[in-house]
Protein backbone atom coordinates (compact mmCIF):
# COMPACT_ATOMS: atom_id res chain seq x y z
CA UNK A 1 0.00 0.00 0.00
CA UNK A 2 1.21 3.15 -0.89
CA UNK A 3 1.73 5.61 1.95
CA UNK A 4 0.60 9.11 1.46
CA UNK A 5 1.43 12.48 3.08
CA UNK A 6 -0.10 15.51 3.25
CA UNK A 7 0.88 17.01 0.22
CA UNK A 8 -0.49 13.89 -1.84
CA UNK A 9 -3.64 14.57 0.06
CA UNK A 10 -3.62 18.36 -1.00
CA UNK A 11 -3.07 17.56 -4.45
CA UNK A 12 -5.74 14.75 -4.65
CA UNK A 13 -8.19 17.47 -2.97
CA UNK A 14 -7.25 19.46 -5.37
CA UNK A 15 -7.93 17.13 -8.47
CA UNK A 16 -10.89 16.41 -7.36
CA UNK A 17 -12.20 19.60 -7.19
CA UNK A 18 -10.71 20.77 -10.95
CA UNK A 19 -9.39 17.37 -12.53
CA UNK A 20 -8.29 19.58 -15.55
CA UNK A 21 -5.45 21.08 -13.61
CA UNK A 22 -2.37 20.93 -14.80
CA UNK A 23 0.89 20.25 -12.73
CA UNK A 24 2.03 23.85 -12.62
CA UNK A 25 -1.99 24.84 -11.30
CA UNK A 26 -1.88 22.12 -8.74
CA UNK A 27 1.87 22.74 -7.42
CA UNK A 28 0.89 26.57 -6.91
CA UNK A 29 -2.22 25.50 -5.10
CA UNK A 30 -0.31 23.01 -2.66
CA UNK A 31 2.96 24.97 -2.74
CA UNK A 32 5.18 22.72 -5.12
CA UNK A 33 7.21 23.85 -8.25
CA UNK A 34 5.51 22.43 -11.17
CA UNK A 35 8.42 19.32 -11.43
CA UNK A 36 7.64 18.06 -7.89
CA UNK A 37 3.84 18.05 -8.58
CA UNK A 38 4.31 16.52 -11.87
CA UNK A 39 6.08 13.73 -10.23
CA UNK A 40 3.67 13.23 -7.39
CA UNK A 41 0.33 13.17 -9.44
CA UNK A 42 2.73 10.55 -11.72
CA UNK A 43 4.07 8.06 -8.69
CA UNK A 44 0.10 8.39 -7.70
CA UNK A 45 -0.99 7.54 -10.96
CA UNK A 46 1.65 4.78 -11.58
CA UNK A 47 0.41 3.69 -7.94
CA UNK A 48 -3.31 3.42 -9.00
CA UNK A 49 -4.53 5.67 -6.53
CA UNK A 50 -5.65 8.12 -9.34
CA UNK A 51 -7.11 6.09 -12.42
CA UNK A 52 -8.42 8.96 -14.08
CA UNK A 53 -9.94 11.81 -14.86
CA UNK A 54 -13.51 12.19 -15.79
CA UNK A 55 -15.87 14.88 -17.40
CA UNK A 56 -19.00 15.94 -15.81
CA UNK A 57 -21.93 16.94 -17.98
CA UNK A 58 -24.98 19.00 -16.90
CA UNK A 59 -27.68 17.32 -18.23
CA UNK A 60 -30.72 19.91 -17.83
CA UNK A 61 -28.33 21.47 -20.53
CA UNK A 62 -28.28 18.04 -23.12
CA UNK A 63 -32.20 18.40 -22.18
CA UNK A 64 -32.44 15.83 -19.84
CA UNK A 65 -34.69 17.38 -17.27
CA UNK A 66 -35.26 14.08 -15.36
CA UNK A 67 -32.52 11.58 -13.49
CA UNK A 68 -33.74 8.53 -11.96
CA UNK A 69 -32.13 5.95 -9.76
CA UNK A 70 -32.96 2.39 -11.03
CA UNK A 71 -32.54 -0.84 -8.59
CA UNK A 72 -33.04 -3.87 -11.03
CA UNK A 73 -33.10 -7.28 -9.58
CA UNK A 74 -32.35 -10.56 -12.36
CA UNK A 75 -35.16 -12.58 -12.46
CA UNK A 76 -32.19 -15.40 -13.12
CA UNK A 77 -28.75 -15.14 -11.38
CA UNK A 78 -25.89 -16.37 -12.48
CA UNK A 79 -22.42 -15.47 -14.02
CA UNK A 80 -24.18 -15.73 -17.83
CA UNK A 81 -27.43 -13.88 -16.96
CA UNK A 82 -24.95 -10.72 -15.22
CA UNK A 83 -22.72 -10.73 -18.40
CA UNK A 84 -25.74 -10.67 -20.47
CA UNK A 85 -27.52 -7.75 -18.72
CA UNK A 86 -24.13 -5.82 -18.29
CA UNK A 87 -23.09 -6.01 -21.84
CA UNK A 88 -26.84 -5.11 -22.65
CA UNK A 89 -27.69 -2.55 -20.56
CA UNK A 90 -24.25 -0.20 -21.03
CA UNK A 91 -25.33 -0.02 -24.74
CA UNK A 92 -28.68 1.76 -23.28
CA UNK A 93 -27.41 5.84 -23.86
CA UNK A 94 -29.87 7.02 -21.50
CA UNK A 95 -27.83 4.90 -18.55
CA UNK A 96 -25.09 6.70 -16.99
CA UNK A 97 -24.18 4.74 -14.32
CA UNK A 98 -24.27 1.01 -14.04
CA UNK A 99 -22.90 -0.46 -10.20
CA UNK A 100 -23.40 -4.25 -9.29
CA UNK A 101 -24.61 -4.04 -5.77
CA UNK A 102 -25.69 -6.23 -2.57
CA UNK A 103 -28.72 -6.14 -1.12
CA UNK A 104 -32.26 -5.85 -2.30
CA UNK A 105 -31.57 -5.18 -6.20
CA UNK A 106 -28.44 -6.51 -7.79
CA UNK A 107 -27.97 -3.25 -10.04
CA UNK A 108 -28.47 0.38 -9.40
CA UNK A 109 -28.38 1.64 -12.47
CA UNK A 110 -28.54 5.95 -13.17
CA UNK A 111 -30.87 6.88 -16.13
CA UNK A 112 -31.67 10.34 -17.91
CA UNK A 113 -34.59 11.49 -19.72
CA UNK A 114 -36.12 14.35 -21.00
CA UNK A 115 -38.91 14.20 -19.06
CA UNK A 116 -41.30 11.21 -16.66
CA UNK A 117 -43.12 10.23 -20.04
CA UNK A 118 -39.70 9.77 -22.28
CA UNK A 119 -39.03 8.06 -18.97
CA UNK A 120 -41.32 6.11 -19.14
CA UNK A 121 -40.89 5.01 -22.59
CA UNK A 122 -36.79 4.05 -21.82
CA UNK A 123 -37.87 2.18 -19.03
CA UNK A 124 -40.60 0.11 -21.21
CA UNK A 125 -39.00 -0.10 -24.39
CA UNK A 126 -35.19 -0.35 -22.87
CA UNK A 127 -34.59 -1.26 -20.12
CA UNK A 128 -37.79 -3.90 -19.37
CA UNK A 129 -36.89 -5.36 -22.28
CA UNK A 130 -32.68 -6.15 -20.93
CA UNK A 131 -31.69 -9.84 -21.19
CA UNK A 132 -32.62 -11.32 -17.55
CA UNK A 133 -34.30 -8.35 -15.90
CA UNK A 134 -36.65 -8.92 -13.25
CA UNK A 135 -38.32 -6.42 -10.60
CA UNK A 136 -37.07 -2.95 -10.68
CA UNK A 137 -37.70 0.11 -8.34
CA UNK A 138 -37.87 3.88 -9.56
CA UNK A 139 -36.33 6.79 -7.39
CA UNK A 140 -36.88 10.50 -9.27
CA UNK A 141 -33.92 12.68 -8.24
CA UNK A 142 -35.45 16.01 -7.05
CA UNK A 143 -32.30 18.02 -6.51
CA UNK A 144 -28.34 17.12 -6.46
CA UNK A 145 -26.04 19.45 -4.15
Amino acid sequence: MTELDATDHAILDALRADGSLNAKQVGDSVGLSQPAAYRRIRRLEADGIITGRALIVDAAKLGYGVTVFLGVKLAVRGRGAMADFEKAVIAVPEVQLVQQVIGVHDYRLRVVAQDLSDFERILRRRIMTLPGVGDVESNVLLSEE
